[in-house]
């Protein structure tokens, strides 16, 4: 099933069957919309009204297997600009259930804390297409879509889970939250444990000089560096990190690490001194870190005279 938008799928994370339906939704503050925010009470009233029944729903024959978030790569995220990664899976079943009925859900999730309370959710803006390979094996493509103002604070960057999520619906509209009998919905939710990391985009400058420079004379390489801060939704300075200044000499193709500087305890500056001996491109690298991405900057020519 496919096409259904972000305003919609908002309900459908929180209609989840084992876990606490209210916890398994997207973050607080991206639920400022308050037609979202409408159907998101609905399904949660819809929820109270029979969890006590849910007990009698079926648990669907169907597992999740060979979960790849973005790829196996971490998911960079920036301040502003909406991310969006592939997610690819396999869904095994029993050949009496129809995964491609029209009131048949499935796709895969990532969220960060525990798996009966989690402390964010992120899923996609539509539904994963998914391809039968036999009467009881489908691949499923789908997507993860993030949105940093809204939905990320500083403390996601870390390691997320994945959760494979399908539902029966019975005959109902899975649209139709708000008159969905919940009770005759028929679920499958397999943990499928750490899946991807979420990292903070870093951004690097440089600058060598002054230019021209007389061979044999100090010349100071530059730079700032910063990352994504998604509480302020600004870049911020990265403080006390070591970076690499390298030099590449005119007229070859490999650089080479000539000392580590360190960004300021205190700011986003970078600056270090090194000696002027040929003609050549100086730039800085940053490795990254478990929550920050890295970044090399384009070389800055210095001509040695």
């Amino acid at each position: 099933m496919g096409g259904i938008t972000l305003r919609i799928r908002a309900t459908a994370a929180a209609v989840t069957g084992a876990l606490a339906l209210s916890a398994f939704l997207v973050p607080a503050a991206a639920q400022a919309d308050d037609s979202r925010q409408s159907r998101l009470d609905a399904v949660r009233s819809a929820h109270a009204a029979s969890s006590s029944l849910r007990a009698a729903a079926v648990e669907l024959p169907l597992t999740f297997s060979a979960v790849k978030v973005n790829s196996g790569k971490p998911i960079v995220v920036g301040t502003t600009n909406k991310v969006t990664v592939p997610v690819t899976y396999t869904v095994n079943h029993d050949a009496a259930v129809d995964i491609f009925a029209d009131d048949f859900v499935n796709e895969v999730m990532i969220y960060r804390g525990s798996f009966s309370d989690p402390s964010n959710v992120l899923f996609g803006d539509t539904y994963p297409n998914c391809t039968a390979q036999s009467t009881t094996v489908a691949t499923c493509k789908g997507q993860i879509d993030v949105y940093p103002q809204g939905e990320l604070t500083n403390v996601d960057a870390t390691s997320w889970k994945a959760v494979g999520l399908a539902y029966d619906f019975n005959g109902q509209d899975p649209t139709d939250f708000e008159n969905v009998d919940w009770t005759q919905v028929d679920f499958k939710e397999q943990d499928l444990g750490t899946a991807t990391k979420l990292q903070r985009n870093s951004r690097l400058t440089v600058n060598a000089g002054p230019e021209p420079v007389a061979k044999g004379k100090k010349l100071t390489v530059t730079g700032d560096l910063t990352r994504a801060n998604w509480d302020t939704g600004t870049y911020t300075g990265y403080t006390s990190q070591p970076v690499k200044v390298q030099f590449r000499k005119k007229g070859t193709s490999t650089y080479t690490t000539v000392k580590t500087a360190y960004s300021s305890s205190t700011s986003r500056k970078i600056s270090t001194t090194v000696t002027a001996s040929t003609d050549g491109y100086w730039r800085l690298s940053f490795a990254g870190t478990s929550t920050t991405d890295p970044f090399t900057t384009a070389g800055d020519y210095v001509d040695v005279r």
